[in-house]
């Protein structure tokens, strides 16, 4: 089939040479203004495997593994950038296979040939790749580009992620253990295998029932009277429940709730800011910049939970954190039960950022692989900021084909 000369050439489904890692590859030459041009993303779906209990990972497939797609964009100067979409069909509609499809056939060809260091250029170009829906389209799996973008940045510019954006690399950042017993009698035993750890700061599930995400809550403060106690209800909640649930949660030593509606719940949310019985944060309804403002204006909430896999990567969620500042108001950083890449990222954007709360980043608890030349170091409950350029880490190809392969061989 005849194609313009002014297209990317794209090509699917071929084999490498080591695995089935997808890629396209550029038919086009370089622009005039640029020396280094994308020429080729390869898009690696696999999944990490689990250890313990996660309400997220106990639907169809869950089990299987943490889903993950990894990204590699390579310049034609050779240098590789790694990204990593993180997509929880039970926690978002993304889900392995629709991130794989929606990253090789729309998201990817968008950006063959483009300027690697012109992220504006590359965001307006992702924004024009996908349709939107109430917000950016599919932003769990264009969050991968982006980290991959901001990687390849990085070091082609020999730069970290803090000194990209002109800020102090931070860190080290204190992390919390989730607690999410299928059983009450089950959360002494999940709060000591945190304790052992070195946590001392906690996060827990909650909704739909009140008077058990109460005992909950007073099981883990009567063992960490200091510590963060962080409650997050995914939404769970009805409005009248929750205006029930939040003074009752704060009597029992809960310090933030997070997420107790649905985020189209806009009157709810307004009535428990008024309520004033704990800190309102949100974190699904927020995908771009644009709703945050709005949310804001409403005065719905107290802060945000920031999760950059959640809203397409690390533009969007630097604006966001900024606009939280400039309002006064609170952010905490949390996650997606991120892998070691998107988990890299996250810590680069938080110690740049200079989060001090717990941060509730649980991939260490539950992923028992990892796919890096030398694992992130998390020690007594706090991990480092990664220090070297873009995302600051070195992925072991060789270990992206085998947890491919892996993946592969179980389902």
């Amino acid at each position: 089939m005849h194609q313009r000369s002014d297209q990317p050439n794209r090509r699917h489904f071929l084999m490498t040479s080591a695995a089935t890692a997808l890629f396209l590859q550029s038919a086009t030459t370089s622009h005039a203004e640029s020396t280094v041009k994308i020429d080729r993303i390869d898009v690696f779906p696999l999944r990490y495997p689990l250890t313990g209990h996660f309400k997220f990972f106990s639907g169809p497939r869950g089990a299987h593994g943490r889903a993950a797609v990894i990204v590699k964009i390579t310049a034609d100067n050779g240098v590789v950038g790694w990204g990593q979409s993180v997509p929880i069909p039970t926690w978002s509609y993304e889900t392995l296979d629709t991130s794989t499809i929606v990253l090789r056939d729309f998201f990817a060809p968008a950006l063959i040939g483009r300027d690697p260091l012109d992220m504006d250029g590359a965001q307006r170009a992702l924004d024009g790749a996908l349709a939107p829906g109430f917000s950016t389209g599919m932003p769990i799996s264009r969050a991968g580009l982006d980290l991959a973008l901001h990687d390849l940045m990085g070091k082609l510019t020999g730069k970290s992620l803090s000194q990209l954006w002109g800020r102090e690399r931070g860190g080290p950042l204190t992390l919390s253990w989730t607690v999410n017993p299928k059983e009450l009698s089950e959360t002494e035993a999940l709060i000591e295998a945190g304790w052992q750890r070195g946590y001392r700061n906690f996060n827990i599930k909650v909704a739909p029932d009140p008077k058990v995400d109460v005992e909950l809550a007073r099981l883990v403060r009567r063992r960490v009277p200091d510590g963060f106690l962080w409650a997050d209800a995914n939404g769970g909640y009805d409005p009248e429940t929750a205006l029930q649930a939040a003074p009752k949660l704060a009597d029992v030593g809960v310090d933030v709730l997070e997420a107790p509606l649905k985020p189209n719940r806009i009157s709810g949310y307004q009535a428990l800011k008024r309520q004033g019985a704990l800190p309102i944060l949100m974190d699904e309804g927020v995908v771009s910049p644009v709703e945050l403002e709005e949310f804001i204006r409403l005065k719905m909430i107290d802060g945000m939970a920031m999760k950059p896999s959640r809203c397409g990567g690390l533009v969007s969620a630097k604006r966001q954190i900024e606009l939280i500042e400039q309002a006064g108001l609170m952010w905490l950083g949390s996650g997606l039960t991120d892998p070691d890449i998107s988990f890299a990222a996250t810590l680069g954007l938080y110690g740049a950022f200079g989060l001090a709360k717990p941060a509730a980043l649980n991939g260490p608890q539950f992923l028992t692989a990892d796919v890096l030349k030398t694992p992130i170091k998390i020690e007594d409950g706090c991990a480092e900021v990664p220090t070297g350029p873009g995302l600051g880490v070195e992925v072991d190809e060789d270990k992206v084909v085998e947890l491919m392969k892996a993946t592969q061989l179980a389902e």
